[in-house]
């Protein structure tokens, strides 16, 4: 058993963490090497044992980031206060910085747009027309993109592809969400656990955390709590009449077995007027997958009703459009 958990984070820091984080590099791989620490994963649900979850609950409740061997140590001594946050908290990433990513899309859409996330946790990722974007161009031009009503105290920078560049962004008339345990940013347990989902080394992901979560605090979304089948439908329902409906999830998927996210993709497939754009890592919707002619080197696949359009960084860092086979 411990074999196919070793494979999965040694994975992780090779496809993941590499060139990232340096410090889940090395927990990742320390990990996939030790027998004791494999064995305590493995004694967890198999839901519950990917590093990203494991490493951020060690964290929170005070692992030091340093080298694996003192990790380890603190681990191992530390085991039984882990495990709870473990079994209590998800991987529920909130970058809002995926936004730029989106954009190109959603820019290219009629408007106004109704939002609906699946996967939403917070709802940072649902205010795409609230942030400001600083995009480098090939060449190493720069240019910038700013809300209606000026500046946002959130710039998010991200590389991209000249043809792939947005002009503008659009207008969003609602915007709602579902979740298993939607969070509330104005809840500081709650916001200091979105914080520690950020990686060690990441300073300024945690401080664009803080600013969008002020900007989400003044205007929540509309989150609702259950299954994003059940709930999705109902959400689309909502959705003013004059809007372009929009379901959209990043790194979500994943998370489902084959049956559930078969599922899904059929729902969301079977819907009119709805455009569908997916965020997904390489593999987790092989349908998907199968026409990237590209190596993904860690990036995720950014389709609009499954069609692959980019590869992307999966904390919204760059966008690089395909060419599909």
């Amino acid at each position: 058993m411990t074999h196919g958990i070793a494979d999965g984070y040694r994975r992780f820091a090779e496809s993941e963490a590499a060139g990232v984080s340096q410090t889940y590099f090395d927990w990742a791989m320390g990990v996939a090497e030790d027998q004791a620490v494999l064995g305590l994963i493995g004694a967890l649900p198999m839901i519950k044992r990917q590093p990203n979850l494991v490493f951020a609950a060690a964290r929170f409740v005070g692992a030091p980031v340093g080298g694996y061997a003192e990790f380890r140590d603190w681990l191992i001594e530390h085991w039984e206060v882990v495990v709870p946050v473990i079994m209590s908290r998800s991987t529920q990433t909130n970058e809002a910085a995926r936004c730029a990513v989106l954009l190109p899309l959603l820019a290219e859409l009629d408007e106004p747009l109704a939002l609906i996330e699946a996967g939403a946790s917070a709802g940072l990722v649902l205010y795409p027309d609230r942030y400001s974007y600083r995009y480098t161009v090939d060449g190493g031009s720069t240019a910038s993109l700013h809300p209606a009503d000026g500046p946002s105290p959130v710039e998010i920078p991200c590389t991209i592809d000249a043809p792939s560049l947005p002009t503008s962004i659009p207008r969003i008339a609602w915007r709602a969400g579902v979740d298993l345990n939607p969070i509330d940013v104005a809840d500081a347990d709650q916001l200091a656990w979105l914080e520690t989902l950020a990686w060690p080394e990441h300073a300024e992901r945690r401080e664009r955390l803080h600013r969008a979560a002020e900007i989400v605090a003044s205007d929540p979304p509309h989150l609702v709590a259950g299954d994003i089948i059940d709930r999705i439908p109902e959400l689309v329902a909502q959705a003013p009449a004059d809007s372009h409906v929009v379901v959209f999830h990043s790194a979500v998927l994943v998370y489902l077995t084959e049956e559930r996210r078969n599922v899904f993709v059929d729902l969301v497939r079977s819907m009119d007027d709805v455009t569908w754009i997916s965020n997904e890592g390489a593999g987790v919707l092989p349908f998907i997958t199968e026409k990237v002619d590209a190596e993904t080197r860690g990036r995720t696949i950014l389709a609009r009703d499954g069609e692959p359009i980019a590869l992307v960084g999966p904390h919204g860092q760059s966008f690089r459009r395909l060419r599909t086979r």
